[in-house]
């Protein structure tokens, strides 16, 4: 076989939603928040796969034949599936964050081993190995935070809101670096003396609705207002929601993000395609372990110009596929009405969700998939994908 249903796990995190992820997979909300659906092989939380003789975890079925399974250029390259794909409920803030670059995932590793720190500890950095660049296309009207502001923008960001005019002249002289670094080591006392006058300021208009989402002073104000530490302790990360691109992307929009560029998620719902890794770098926004001169050490410190990626439309006009210059992963988002079929044999492993209508998936065997419902195709896998009424699906595979 080579068609299989697929069942991911729900990941539980406090900045998710309640009801998005429930409803997309047709089960009962729970009391916790539902904020990921993780598809794929991470050991931390391995996907089920439905065979003729039962059900077992992606990763040990990739074990049993790992290179006809995830395709053998995949095999030789990575020696695992390579990507990990996600839904993504966004209702609270995520944590400012930053991912290493390969070869630093790998010193970091062995590094944290060799100090004994156990993967699960909460001051752990580094969970495996990996880098962990991603991609993420909106599901919904989407809210970010990507890369520092370009030169002259974050120039007149220091110089128009008067709390951070004291902070000019260490830009002028150090850069974003410098900058950067100020207020990250800043004593709390002087984060509280600089970021309270600013953010009482924001408070009235964002609870009166007067602040466009595109207002860094809307964030900052939902930053302190959520956070019940805030009257002693300004979170630092309210300094980065100035700092950064404010990015707002619609459904169907993609924005990548690669090793080194600081980021956060701010609202709404997307679908996320990332290297197989689960190693971040926080600098903020969050009550989890923050590690100040490990995110200094892989940030990228340079003006960034958000790039929103559109994707490109296959020749038979059903599918829109979305670069990236990982080599780990591809997504794509296919769209079918009644009478139309998609036909496609898969260069590497594939994993596909439904996310609007129902589908026939017809191959070795025939998949019926309803809204929610996943299914994962081995290397080679030769099939057709049909709909009765209108079907939205995303694919996540290799990008070799």
């Amino acid at each position: 076989m080579n068609l299989f249903r697929l069942e991911g796990k729900v990941q539980h995190y406090a900045w998710g939603g309640y009801n998005y992820i429930p409803e997309l997979l047709g089960i009962a909300p729970s009391n916790q928040p539902s904020a990921e659906y993780w598809m794929g092989a991470h050991p931390s939380a391995p996907s089920t796969i439905t065979t003729a003789s039962g059900q077992l975890p992606l990763n040990e079925l990739i074990g049993q034949d790992p290179a006809n399974i995830t395709g053998p250029a995949v095999w030789e390259r990575f020696k695992e599936l390579p990507f990990l794909f996600k839904i993504l409920d966004v209702k609270d803030m995520l944590s400012i964050q930053v991912h290493p670059t390969k070869s630093e995932a790998e010193k970091g590793f062995a590094r944290e081993n060799a100090e004994g720190i156990p993967l699960n500890a909460p001051n752990r950095n580094y969970k495996d190995d990996n880098h962990k660049p991603e991609i993420m296309v909106a599901l919904s009207e989407f809210y970010l935070l990507h890369g520092f502001l370009p030169h002259e923008q974050l120039l007149n960001v220091l110089k128009t809101v008067p709390e951070f005019t004291s902070l000019v002249s260490i830009y002028e002289k150090e850069g974003y670096y410098g900058l950067y670094k100020n207020v990250m080591e800043m004593p709390q006392s002087l984060v509280n003396i600089i970021l309270r006058p600013l953010t009482d300021r924001m408070i009235l208009p964002y609870k009166s609705n007067k602040l466009s989402k595109s207002d860094p002073g809307f964030w900052a104000a939902r930053a302190v207002l959520n956070d019940p530490n805030s009257r002693e302790k300004l979170d630092r990360g309210i300094f980065s929601i100035y700092f950064f691109n404010i990015m707002q992307v619609q459904p169907g929009d993609a924005v990548f993000q690669d090793a080194g560029i600081p980021h956060a998620y701010l609202e709404g719902q997307n679908v996320e395609l990332m290297a197989n890794s689960d190693n971040v770098l926080r600098g903020g926004l969050t009550p989890k372990h923050v590690d100040v001169p490990e995110l200094l050490k892989h940030t990228r410190f340079e003006g960034v110009q958000p790039n929103i990626i559109k994707g490109d439309v296959s020749a038979d006009g059903l599918e829109r596929i979305y670069p990236s210059p990982a080599p780990d992963f591809e997504v794509s988002k296919i769209d079918l009405t009644a009478g139309q079929v998609y036909k496609h044999t898969a260069k590497a492993a594939e994993i596909l969700i439904v996310m609007k209508g129902n589908v026939t998936i017809k191959g070795e065997d025939t998949l019926t998939l309803q809204k929610g419902q996943c299914a994962f195709t081995a290397y080679g896998a030769t099939y057709e994908i049909s709909t009765d009424g209108e079907a939205e699906l995303f694919k996540a595979t290799a990008g070799v």
